[in-house]
């Protein structure tokens, strides 16, 4: 899919793709008669994009909160909000991880990953699987499944294997299919999540 870029000769957007003027209309039938506002809006689209842009488009997004495990000479993890199921024909997990993780390397060399999400009971787990330290699991207990790291007390987890990796900027998407999968127990607690740049715990749901 080409992105319609105006080449020699051209002007404005490119087949099939509105000029701003017209989005504005569409967007709001009254801008149609409100040049500030198309102005406005033209002003707004044509403006770039950057990652301190995205950060905060990104931060009114608010997600669950997850432990990304693998195992290297030791387990290794590390805490994620990207994570998604992508298909349930075959069952299929997508998580990102950044490309110079020590779990990413670990995921590499085995391609085995665990994902464990966590309840808003375990916002320190969260934040240590987020720190720079090299043993983030002291004082987690866990047990091996699937050579598999997987914490004991995460509200549910799932083992996966690779199915592939694609590289995206500057992390990798990594595709699984489940292995093996633990539900909760006992009574639903609510989840961590993650809003704003920081982690909420929620009373109830």
């Amino acid at each position: 899919m080409t992105s319609g870029a105006a080449g020699p000769g051209r002007s404005g957007p490119g087949p099939g793709l509105a000029a701003p003027a017209a989005l504005a209309s569409v967007a709001n039938p009254a801008n149609a008669a409100n040049p500030a506002a198309t102005a406005t809006f033209a002003a707004i689209t044509a403006a770039p994009v950057d990652g301190w842009a995205l950060r905060c488009f990104m931060r009114r997004w608010a997600t669950g909160v997850a432990v990304v495990t693998g195992m290297a000479d030791r387990p290794v993890g590390c805490t994620v909000t990207a994570f998604t199921s992508v298909s349930l024909d075959p069952p299929l997990l997508l998580v990102c991880l950044g490309r110079g993780s020590r779990t990413r390397a670990a995921i590499a060399e085995r391609p085995v990953f665990g994902v464990n999400v966590l309840s808003a009971r375990q916002h320190a787990v969260a934040e240590a699987f987020a720190a720079a330290d090299a043993d983030r699991f002291r004082d987690v207990p866990f047990h091996v499944v699937h050579d598999v790291p997987v914490l004991d007390e995460a509200l549910v987890a799932v083992v996966c294997a690779v199915r592939s990796a694609v590289p995206a900027g500057d992390h990798d998407l990594l595709l699984g299919a489940p292995l093996w999968y633990r539900d909760g127990v006992g009574p639903i607690a609510p989840p961590l999540l993650h809003y704003a740049g920081g982690l909420v715990r929620t009373a109830s749901l």
